[in-house]
């Protein structure tokens, strides 16, 4: 389950310049019509998906394919995104470079809950995630690695939208937001108390809006400085949920991943002790 990017995609092509920038925006337009559902694509629907004419998607094609961002499978004919994109992305500080720092607090959290743990990161008006652990006998979940949702009916999406600039809260604050369950949050109103609730409680509480059978509880991550960067949520049965039980581990695990995005605090050491002192201590907590 995800959320329609069309306005964001137009926004951007409205942006093209038909002069230096066209072909920048073109390309870019032509490697966004490869999703999770469609990750192979003939020639004719990449020109059909990207609404750009077929020699211009040949065109263009050919340069991606000479660059490496897109790979072409010799039997099929078809193509797909390349290697070599996947390296660049991953050099994204809000991509898999966060991943890897957050990995470890998020495995000693799926441990110790053995639930869903998610961390996502706030992309305009949508949430995109970041990173999953899935515990053996957790809720299922629809959510996935890359995927995008709007950010409203999260815990992580919440958690981000109440330290969001003021600016892109009223934005969302006067869309029309997508019910997807009747506990669903789609008045402004009752939006913009929650996120206040949420600045001063410190934990974002999603309770059935995107399945009648889970809650998610998210906290947010701010670096040294201030600044937040992502969210971190574990995703439980709704029947059986414990969320303020889990505050103190989510808080303790956005704290500890705070730590090691900040530029004095990135190494190893700082990651295990954090292990040790924080998620650990709080499990007792949790199971009593």
């Amino acid at each position: 389950m995800g959320v329609n990017t069309d306005r964001t995609r137009a926004a951007v092509n409205a942006g093209a310049n038909v002069h230096t920038g066209s072909v920048t925006i073109r390309a870019l337009k032509l490697l966004e019509t490869f999703t999770a559902e469609r990750p192979e694509l003939t020639l004719g629907e990449l020109s059909r998906r990207s609404g750009l004419p077929l020699s211009t998607t040949h065109r263009l094609a050919q340069d991606l394919l000479e660059w490496g961002a897109i790979e072409r499978d010799e039997l099929t004919g078809r193509f797909h995104v390349g290697l070599r994109l996947w390296e660049t992305a991953s050099l994204a500080p809000r991509g898999l470079i966060l991943r890897e720092m957050a990995l470890p607090v998020m495995e000693d959290l799926a441990q110790v809950t053995h639930e869903n743990v998610q961390l996502g990161v706030r992309d305009g008006h949508e949430l995109v995630f970041i990173e999953r652990i899935r515990s053996r006998d957790s809720v299922p979940i629809l959510t996935r690695v890359g995927g995008r949702f709007c950010l409203p009916a999260t815990g992580l999406g919440l958690a981000l939208l109440a330290h969001a600039p003021i600016y892109i809260q009223d934005e969302i604050c006067a869309m029309p937001l997508d019910r997807y369950t009747e506990y669903t949050l789609c008045d402004a109103g009752a939006l913009r108390r929650t996120l206040a609730e949420i600045r001063q409680s410190g934990i974002a509480i999603s309770d059935r809006q995107i399945t009648l059978n889970t809650v998610s509880v998210a906290a947010p991550i701010f670096d040294k400085g201030g600044t937040i960067r992502a969210a971190i949520s574990v995703v439980v049965e709704a029947h059986n949920s414990k969320p303020r039980l889990l505050t103190p581990l989510l808080q303790a695990a956005a704290l500890g991943i705070g730590r090691m995005l900040s530029p004095y605090s990135i190494h190893t050491a700082a990651k295990d002790d954090f292990r040790t002192d924080a998620v650990k201590q709080s499990a007792d907590e949790y199971h009593h």
